[in-house]
């Protein structure tokens, strides 16, 4: 009788962090696409990063594609290892352009004028790097479409 490799961890541990992963950058993504949870929308994100943070808009454009287009491509495991990578990208740059300044923690007691430290951005950096590398596993559109 042959034995059955059936390790649940492989199975559904891409999975636990494609979920979260994908439904943050999705919504972070929706509001400045969309204005949709409290965004500004396209128009002003452009205006606030280009003024606010030199960004020009075309890696504003980059950066909105990366969250939303990413954060569904990491939610469904479609071209997961893309989408993780401009997920990594987009949070190297948010750590480096708004969050570095305040240090590592996050403002959880809301003192005025000062934003929130480094410490979110490494948990979900972390998260896209492990799917960059490892891929979006067995449960994803990935395996269905290039039958790997």
């Amino acid at each position: 009788m042959a034995k059955v490799n059936f390790d649940v961890t492989d199975m559904i541990a891409p999975l636990m962090l494609r979920i979260p992963l994908g439904v943050i950058f999705m919504a972070h993504g929706s509001q400045k696409l969309l204005g949709l949870f409290g965004g500004q929308g396209l128009t002003e994100t452009f205006k606030l990063f280009e003024a606010k943070m030199g960004i020009p808009p075309i890696f504003t454009l980059l950066a909105i594609i990366a969250e939303f287009g990413g954060g569904f491509g990491i939610l469904t495991g479609f071209l997961t290892r893309l989408s993780a990578t401009g997920i990594s990208a987009v949070m190297v740059v948010a750590i480096y352009k708004v969050h570095w300044v305040n240090g590592f923690f996050l403002n959880m007691s809301g003192v005025a004028g000062h934003g929130h430290g480094i410490e979110f951005d490494i948990a979900l950096l972390g998260m896209a790097l492990y799917l960059m590398i490892a891929g979006g596993g067995r449960w994803c559109l990935d395996r269905l479409v290039f039958k790997g």
